[in-house]
């Protein structure tokens, strides 16, 4: 929603208008006000619950100040830093010196992903990269033998949902169940469970057998088009959606290739998502689209990133109240800047994540390494609608599931495509929640997400059907129209006038704002039943919100989302004049 219908063109050398600039003044001022209320609050309820709260531990930013490392996610990836930044440095060394002395070119480099990959799962994984390599074997042997039939679909997906699932149940299987000759493998686990990261392994499964089964297949996919539209690829490189739709052979289908692309090390535990036609292609031909300069700036972002995590950690413990349960006790106002508070951190927790593993990628694609997609190329706090909170934050997987190309897509156009939206995201995010875990909290997020759609989309309706008058105007004053029909438009100045003036626009930023607002509140809802409350918070929540001192906290919220919202128009704006 919003102004992204607007042509680009109008906003190129345009000057911004005098209310919109009176309004900017406003708005920023009114962020301005909002974040040192939230910002002094949250100083404060860490300096008073500070004893009464566990998992915070002596911090070294701030002397005498703890840090608050409850989450197990960042716990883990913040103590593992130091033993990632060495793999990362004798990978891609190793790569760097092998490379140009064996004059390595698609298949040596495989092979060379391949056995660096192998040795990085074994100190990972220890002797369960057995049941890793077994699962993916059998996968590829489906896949050829049942790839020109028509069920394949059904095949594909019914024997990596069941290890999906079941890998889950089993917390990864245990040696012992195939006879107490083999229960000493138990010992040799390794030092990360594998049924973890086998999660990503089982998407890229699914995309090289769906890769493999349209191969032949035409993806309707018009590469000039797309070379004179894309910057990058006029550039004279090639951007990731021409990757993604390139034609490969059938010999670019091997097992060798297939286990490098299943097990390559740099987007091994935790991504980002690429399908199989896109890391193939890289592999027979070295890119040139990121030079040394901008890997580096990447880098270095990274690490004020890190840098910022460390301070908010510090200074903030909104994740050790989350997890004590001491919100269950605080005022409407506390917990809305607790669960602001926890969105953030995980939004930037995430993205160091993705942002670590995918430099390094990066850093091997400057001698041949992958280019992935980035996750989370926009602020959590700069998206105003469902679509494009989910487009912008776990963006490689949202890639995968719903693909650029309109006929091939792994999930979302099989089922329907936006033919039968309101179906189709209960099934899309539902697979999400089981891809993520199976957990009743996860299915509950999925659902409230898929219930707060209907909203969006009934808002979204509205303002599009407001904006049929632009597009009656439009027909009026071409040559679409027959002539001898024009009398027939008895408003046709009328129409034709409210199209040029700036009331129809006013109007539309109204309408779109109101829904920005009822889509952020939203999502704070799901998110906040998701990973902090739980399912049987729900209630909690809303008689905690609808009561007397809930309801102006309520209140608030929503003018705050709303006042958000017309900023990020702002945002976008300024960024569509300065192209």
């Amino acid at each position: 929603m919003g102004t992204s219908a607007a042509n680009k063109e109008n906003f190129k050398g345009s000057r911004i208008e005098p209310w919109k600039q009176k309004e900017l003044y406003f708005l920023v001022t009114y962020a301005f006000v909002f974040y040192v209320i939230i910002i002094r609050r949250s100083l404060q309820l860490s300096h008073d619950y500070g004893k009464q709260l566990f998992g915070l531990r002596p911090g070294w930013l701030i002397p005498r100040q703890l840090n608050d490392v409850t989450d197990a996610q960042w716990r883990n990836l913040r103590g593992n830093i130091p033993v990632l930044t060495v793999v990362f440095g004798i990978f891609t060394l190793l790569a760097n010196l092998m490379r140009p002395f064996f004059n390595l070119k698609v298949g040596g480099m495989s092979i060379i992903w391949l056995l660096f990959s192998l040795t990085y799962l074994s100190y990972l994984h220890g002797a369960c990269i057995i049941f890793v390599l077994s699962i993916a074997t059998v996968n590829f042997l489906l896949v050829k033998i049942f790839a020109q039939k028509k069920y394949f679909p059904l095949v594909i997906w019914s024997y990596n949902s069941f290890f999906l699932v079941c890998n889950r149940i089993y917390e990864g299987y245990s040696f012992s169940i195939f006879g107490q000759q083999w229960a000493f493998l138990d010992n040799f686990r390794g030092t990360f469970r594998w049924h973890i990261c086998f999660n990503f392994v089982v998407l890229r499964m699914i995309s090289f057998g769906f890769d493999y089964h349209w191969r032949n297949q035409d993806s309707h996919f018009d590469m000039e088009k797309h070379c004179k539209r894309c910057l990058i690829c006029k550039s004279g490189k090639s951007c990731y959606q021409a990757l993604q739709e390139s034609r490969l052979q059938n010999d670019k289908f091997s097992y060798t290739t297939y286990l490098c692309y299943l097990l390559y090390a740099p987007l091994y535990i935790a991504g980002p998502i690429l399908s199989f036609k896109a890391f193939a292609s890289q592999l027979e031909v070295p890119q040139n689209t990121h030079s040394v300069k901008n890997v580096a700036l990447y880098g270095f972002r990274w690490l004020f990133s890190l840098l910022l995590m460390e301070l908010m950690t510090h200074l903030f413990y909104y994740n050790s109240f989350a997890n004590s349960g001491l919100w269950k006790h605080m005022s409407p106002m506390d917990i809305f800047i607790i669960g602001y508070g926890v969105l953030n951190f995980m939004w930037l927790k995430f993205l160091l994540i993705w942002r670590f593993f995918r430099f390094w990628s990066l850093v091997c694609y400057l001698i041949n390494g992958i280019e992935a997609p980035e996750n989370m190329p926009k602020c959590i706090n700069n998206c105003h609608s469902l679509e494009d909170f989910w487009k912008n934050w776990h963006a490689s997987f949202n890639k995968w599931l719903v693909r650029w190309n309109r006929k091939f897509r792994y999930v979302y156009i099989p089922l329907g495509g936006s033919q039968k939206k309101l179906l189709n995201v209960w099934v899309v995010f539902t697979f999400v929640a089981i891809w993520h875990d199976l957990e009743w909290k996860l299915l509950s997020w999925a659902w409230l997400t898929c219930l707060f759609f209907i909203p969006e989309l009934a808002l979204k309706s509205a303002a599009n059907a407001f904006q049929v008058k632009h597009i009656l105007a439009f027909l009026l004053q071409s040559s679409i129209v027959p002539k001898s029909l024009i009398f027939l438009f008895d408003i046709k100045l009328n129409v034709v006038h409210q199209a040029e003036s700036s009331f129809g626009e006013f109007i539309f930023r109204e309408i779109s704002a109101v829904a920005g607002a009822i889509t952020i509140t939203s999502l704070m809802v799901a998110n906040l039943v998701g990973f902090v409350i739980g399912p049987k918070g729900i209630n909690w929540l809303l008689d905690s919100f609808l009561s007397k001192e809930g309801l102006p906290v309520l209140g608030a919220m929503f003018i705050t989302f709303y006042v958000g919202t017309k900023l990020m128009f702002h945002i976008e704006e300024a960024r569509k004049r300065s192209c």
